[in-house]
């Protein structure tokens, strides 16, 4: 059993958050070089790559049930059509934007919470999702206006990877998550590259299949590397520090984006945009402080004595 190192946490936590935007600065440089498909094979083949020698080397057991292996195919659907998502609004948005408005998802992850697993949300934290949503209104609205309907990609995002956690949840404690990660790259690969083949070239541009050069390959790479990096960076965090304790620090990948778009792009959100990120990390905070204070509320409340057994007669 790992004991808590919060400060080795954090640290790790923030080299996600840098490596995360990173990831998806590289994603937008590759534009429209490769398909969305051949960019998801490539990118979870080189998942698989990277994370089956370390099961192997370390001895991990990835062997699962019948029902959590289902979950874990329903989970690595959900994973690509996620990141597929995200490339797509990448080719579209600024960086900054498409990261800002994807943050809708702790708000989408509190509301399903209450409405799908019965959890108990108090009118403030539904209050600050709704102030949350208006902030990422307030983003979504000049990138609609500029790009059409690529603007809502990211709150596709955000709710696809809701629904991701809700899976992951079901068998976080049963599969370690290295494991994990490979199995779902060979099964990410197993369904892209057949359906890659066997769909005819130009019938679905987004499936269209083509030989990168040299500098696309070198990105390509680098996304599969990042990507994994991101994953393994917040699984270990995890491991050293509690998540109300680092999910603040995950607000962070939106100035890193921000800072990415502009060295890279040249870009930076207008005044709207500014202050919709502004109200959705605030009211995500917010979120995040009052889920934090109810925990320390419960755990702090006197267990209720039981009642003695009646003696036997």
């Amino acid at each position: 059993m790992v004991g808590d190192r919060p400060l080795l946490g954090i640290l790790l936590m923030f080299g996600f958050c840098v490596v995360a935007p990173m990831g998806d600065a590289v994603a937008k440089l590759l534009g429209n070089e490769v398909s969305i498909g051949q960019l998801l094979l490539l990118r979870f083949a080189l998942q698989a790559a990277v994370l089956i020698p370390m099961v192997i080397a370390t001895h991990r057991v990835w062997r699962m049930r019948r029902r959590v292996l289902g979950l874990t195919v329903l989970r690595t659907l959900m994973h690509m059509l996620g990141i597929g998502m995200m490339f797509a609004a990448l080719r579209h948005l600024e960086l900054a934007d498409a990261v800002a408005i994807a943050f809708v998802m702790p708000f989408f992850m509190l509301l399903l919470g209450h409405y799908v697993l019965g959890e108990e949300v108090g009118w403030r934290r539904l209050a600050a999702c709704g102030v949350g949503f208006i902030g990422t209104l307030l983003v979504v609205q000049p990138a609609f206006a500029e790009v059409g309907w690529p603007a809502l990609l990211p709150l596709g995002v955000a709710l696809n990877f809701s629904l991701f956690m809700l899976v992951t949840r079901q068998i976080a404690r049963e599969v370690d998550a290295i494991s994990l990660q490979a199995v779902s790259g060979v099964i990410a690969v197993a369904i892209m590259a057949p359906v890659l083949l066997l769909v005819p070239g130009g019938a679905v541009p987004a499936l269209d299949w083509s030989l990168p050069d040299a500098r696309v390959w070198g990105l390509i790479v680098a996304i599969g590397l990042l990507g994994t990096l991101a994953h393994l960076l917040m699984t270990w965090s995890l491991r050293f520090a509690p998540g109300a304790t680092l999910a603040p620090m995950q607000y962070l990948e939106i100035p890193f984006a921000t800072l990415f778009g502009l060295l890279v792009f040249g870009d930076l959100p207008n005044r709207l945009a500014t202050v919709g990120i502004c109200v959705t990390v605030a009211s995500g905070l917010y979120i995040l402080m009052r889920e934090r204070a109810i925990a320390k509320a419960r755990a702090a409340a006197p267990v209720p004595e039981q009642p003695a057994p009646a003696p036997a007669e």
